[in-house]
C-alpha cells in the first residue's frame, strides 16, 4: 500500500490518464445525448488534460506543489468545452491544497479534491445533479472519510474511485435528460477514467498508447553541410495545423512534394505538424487550412542562413519542430505585450467558416477565432485573441454554449482591458448583438441592447447524426438529418428537402421577420437557393438573405428573428 507520492509519481500518474482519456475519448463523446459530430466532452476533457501532460513531460516536477501547480496553469490555458474548464478548476483547486507540498499523503488528496470541488462548484451558476460536479464532490466525500480510516494515499484514491463510480451509476437516475437517453454523464465517466488511471499508474498497470503522441520530429539540420551545397528552394517553412476534421494528409504530403522537397509531417489525432523547404511558404499555408486551423508558423530565408553561416555568423534553424513551437508558444502566450487601446469598444468573435468570418469582420470584429462546435477553442487561444485587440473593452461572443465557460476564464486573465463576456450561445446570437452595438453609447447601455438583441434571436440547425442513438423515445439512425432549434432537438428527417420545408413552417409560425440562411462547407449555391424559396413560400412578407458561411458539418445555420 502507498503511503505517500512525491512530484516525480504524480506527474506520471496524470500523463497516465491523459492517455487513458484520450484512448476513451470516443467512448465518453459517445455518451452525449445527441449524436451530432462536434466538438463532444471526451475530446474537450483529453485535449484539457493533454496540456497539462505535455507540461509535465517537458518540466519533471520534483514535488507535489510544483507537479499541481503545472497541471493547473496549463490545464487553464488549455481547458476547451465546460466540461474542460470544470476539470481544469478541479485541478486548480489541487494546486491551492497543495502548495509549497514535497509529498501527498491520503489525507492530503482528500484535501486536494474537496478544494477542487468547491473552486469547479464556484464557478458554476447553476450546478445541476447528475454532472461530472456530483461525481467529483461525491468522490471527494468518501476521500475525506477514507483517509479518517486509513492516511495511505493509495487506500484514499481507491476509496474515491468506488464511490465516483456508484454515483456516475446514480446519474442515469439524476439527469431527467440523461435518464430518457438511457446513459451515465459523458463527464462524470471522464472523471472516473482520470481517477482510475491515477490508480492504474501506481499500481504499475501499463498506460494505453495515446493519441496524442505525436511523430518524433526531424533531427536539426547540418548547416554546415547546406552552407557548402546550391539551395533548390528558398525558404525553410514549419508551422502546426489543428485539425477540424478526419480529411487524411495522404493527399497533402503528395501536393507538397511537388512544391518542396526535405518533407516532414508530424501527425497526431489532432494536430499536425510540417516542415518543407520551398519556394511558395505562403500557398502551402492556404492549403494546409483545407486540413484544419493555422495555429503556428515560422519561416526563415536559407540563402540568407548560408550566407551568415559563410560569414561565420549563427544561422537559425527551423528543423527542429519542437523548439520553433515552444519559442512560437512563448511569443503567442504574451511575452509580448498587450495591442494598446485605440478605440473604447473592441470584439472578439468565435465561428467556424470563411463566410461567418466575413460577417464578422464586416460587423466590426477585431478577431474571429475558428471553432465552434466542429473544435471549442481552448481558454488561451480566446486570450491571445483579446490580447490583440487594440480597446479598453472587449467583448467577447463565444456563440456557442460550450465555449462560454471557457471564455470567462480569460476575464481576471488580463489586466489592461475590461473583458466582458457576453453569453451568445449560437452565431446568429453574437450577428444580432454586434449590429445592436453602437459604438458611441455607454458601456451598461451597449451590454443590455446586445443581451436583448440575442434574446430575440431563434437558431435553427441542419446537421446529421453521427452514430446510432435514442432520444425521448426516437430512434435517431447515423446519417439521419438533425433539426435542432435553440439548441434543442426539434426533429430528425431522411430527406434534407423535407427538413428544410419543416424548419421553414416553423418558422412561419413563430412570426419571423427577418430570416438569414448561411449554408455550409458542401452545399452548392444552387441548393441554398433552393433552401431560400421554401422559406419565401412559408414567410412570403418576411425578408430573407442567403449567404455562403462555409461551416463544416452543419448544413445550415438558420436565424429567424
Amino acid at each position: 500500500m502507498v503511503q505517500a507520492v512525491d512530484g516525480k509519481t504524480l506527474a506520471a500518474m496524470l500523463i497516465h490518464a491523459s492517455a487513458s482519456l484520450d484512448a476513451e475519448k470516443q467512448k465518453i463523446n459517445e455518451l452525449n445525448v445527441f449524436p451530432v459530430p462536434d466538438g463532444d466532452t471526451g475530446t474537450n476533457m483529453s485535449l484539457t488534460i493533454g496540456t497539462a501532460a505535455a507540461e509535465l513531460r517537458q518540466k519533471n516536477p520534483a514535488t507535489v506543489g510544483q507537479a499541481t501547480a503545472l497541471c493547473a496553469s496549463a490545464m487553464l490555458r488549455g481547458a476547451r468545452g465546460n466540461s474542460g474548464v470544470i476539470l481544469s478548476l478541479i485541478f486548480r483547486g489541487f494546486s491551492r491544497a497543495m502548495k509549497d507540498k514535497d509529498t501527498m499523503d491520503g489525507i492530503d488528496l482528500a484535501d486536494a479534491i474537496n478544494a477542487g470541488v468547491i473552486a469547479a462548484y464556484r464557478a458554476v451558476m447553476k450546478p445541476a445533479e447528475g454532472t461530472l460536479l456530483t461525481v467529483s464532490r461525491l468522490a471527494g466525500d468518501r476521500a475525506g472519510r477514507a483517509a479518517e480510516e486509513n492516511t495511505a494515499f493509495e487506500y484514499v484514491l481507491a476509496s474515491a474511485i468506488d464511490r465516483a463510480r456508484e454515483a456516475l451509476a446514480d446519474t442515469i437516475h439524476q439527469n431527467p435528460v440523461l435518464k430518457k437517453a438511457g446513459v451515465v454523464d459523458a463527464g462524470g465517466m471522464g472523471f472516473v477514467v482520470v481517477l482510475q488511471a491515477m490508480l492504474d499508474e501506481l499500481q504499475g498497470i501499463p498506460a494505453p498508447q495515446s493519441g496524442q503522441e505525436e511523430a518524433k520530429p526531424q533531427e536539426k539540420a547540418d548547416f554546415g553541410a547546406l552552407a557548402e551545397e546550391e539551395l533548390t528552394f528558398t525558404y525553410d517553412t514549419v508551422f502546426i495545423v489543428r485539425r477540424t476534421g478526419g480529411k487524411p494528409l495522404e493527399e497533402y504530403r503528395a501536393w507538397l512534394e511537388t512544391i518542396g522537397d526535405s518533407l516532414v509531417i508530424g501527425e497526431g489525432d489532432e494536430e499536425f505538424k510540417v516542415h518543407v523547404h520551398t519556394d511558395d511558404p505562403g500557398l502551402a499555408l492556404t492549403k494546409a487550412q483545407e486540413y484544419g486551423t493555422l495555429e503556428l508558423a515560422k519561416i526563415e530565408n536559407m540563402r540568407t542562413q548560408r550566407d551568415e553561416l559563410a560569414a561565420g555568423k549563427q544561422a537559425q534553424s527551423t528543423d527542429d519542430l519542437e523548439a520553433v513551437e515552444a519559442e512560437l508558444e512563448a511569443m503567442e502566450q504574451g511575452d509580448t505585450p498587450s495591442a494598446p487601446p485605440e478605440k473604447k469598444y473592441g470584439f472578439v468573435a468565435v465561428a467556424a467558416g470563411a463566410g461567418l468570418a466575413k460577417v464578422f469582420f464586416d460587423l466590426g470584429a477585431d478577431g474571429v477565432i475558428s471553432g465552434g462546435q466542429t473544435m471549442n477553442p481552448s481558454t488561451e487561444d480566446i486570450l491571445k485573441q483579446i490580447r490583440k485587440t487594440p480597446a479598453e473593452i472587449v467583448y467577447v461572443l463565444p456563440n456557442n454554449k460550450n465555449i462560454i465557460m471557457a471564455a470567462q476564464q480569460c476575464v481576471d486573465l488580463v489586466e489592461d482591458k475590461k473583458v466582458i463576456v457576453l453569453q451568445a450561445k449560437t452565431v446568429p446570437q453574437g450577428i444580432s448583438a454586434m449590429i445592436a452595438m453602437d459604438p458611441d453609447g455607454e458601456e451598461a447601455d451597449n451590454t443590455a441592447a446586445m443581451e436583448a438583441a440575442m434574446a430575440g434571436v431563434t437558431t435553427m440547425e441542419v446537421t446529421y447524426a453521427a452514430r446510432d442513438s435514442e432520444f425521448d423515445g426516437t430512434a435517431i439512425h447515423a446519417g439521419d438529418y438533425l433539426l435542432l432549434v435553440d439548441n434543442q432537438l426539434f426533429g430528425t428527417e431522411k430527406n434534407l428537402d423535407a427538413a428544410l420545408d419543416k424548419l421553414a413552417q416553423e418558422s412561419a409560425q413563430r412570426g419571423g421577420e427577418f430570416i438569414s440562411i448561411f449554408y455550409g462547407e458542401g452545399v452548392q449555391a444552387g441548393e441554398a437557393e433552393g433552401a431560400q424559396a421554401k422559406f419565401e413560400a412559408a414567410c412570403p412578407e418576411a425578408e430573407i438573405t442567403t449567404l455562403e458561411g462555409g461551416q463544416p458539418v452543419y448544413h445550415y445555420l438558420i436565424s429567424v428573428e
